[in-house]
């Protein structure tokens, strides 16, 4: 089954969401899709949210940059959700509610504030903008996309490691004398 992607810089009504209202609340979680992976803030209320741009870059030039991704440090910025989403889509996922115990919006917000153009460590696969969100949202982080991530990782690792073993064993198999 497919899943149509949101419309452009409009919450999404997929009955598959966790949270299917059309407008943000304080707390949520925000999947905004960009061309080559998903970024990821949290709203604070009244069209802002919180999220992670790169320390280099414009405010600008860090809403759709694929740089983000390679970072390694980034910035606690508030910024407008639609000048952040621009012309690309998001929805409101709150995917791990099921999992995880949200904390006190007021504690959420609140946590978020404190942060706002603090400097922090940024990794892809360790800490990156799933992971700083949902620290936010449930006291604890987590990145079901840096999971896949590494699950990919993984499955190349070991099919470059089955492959060269398999060419070591044919190659010896090869020059036998016998």
């Amino acid at each position: 089954m497919d899943k149509q992607q949101p419309n452009s810089s409009m919450a999404s009504n997929d009955p598959d969401l966790s949270d299917p209202s059309d407008d943000p609340q304080p707390g949520d979680l925000i999947e905004i899709f960009r061309p080559a992976y998903q970024h990821w803030a949290l709203y604070l209320g009244d069209g802002y949210i919180i999220n992670l741009t790169p320390v280099d870059e414009s405010q600008a030039a860090a809403m759709s940059s694929v740089k983000s991704v390679f970072s390694r440090k980034a910035v606690v910025r508030m910024q407008l959700l639609k000048e952040v989403v621009g012309s690309d889509s998001y929805r409101v996922n709150n995917k791990y509610d099921d999992n995880h115990t949200p904390l006190p919006i007021c504690e959420i917000i609140e946590r978020a504030q404190v942060l706002i153009d603090q400097e922090v460590s940024y990794d892809l696969l360790g800490s990156n903008c799933e992971h700083f969100v949902t620290l936010l949202r449930y006291g604890q982080a987590v990145s079901e996309q840096a999971s896949r991530a590494i699950g990919a990782i993984s499955l190349v690792t070991a099919a470059a490691s089955a492959f060269s073993v398999l060419g070591l064993i044919n190659t010896r198999s090869r020059n036998r004398p016998f």
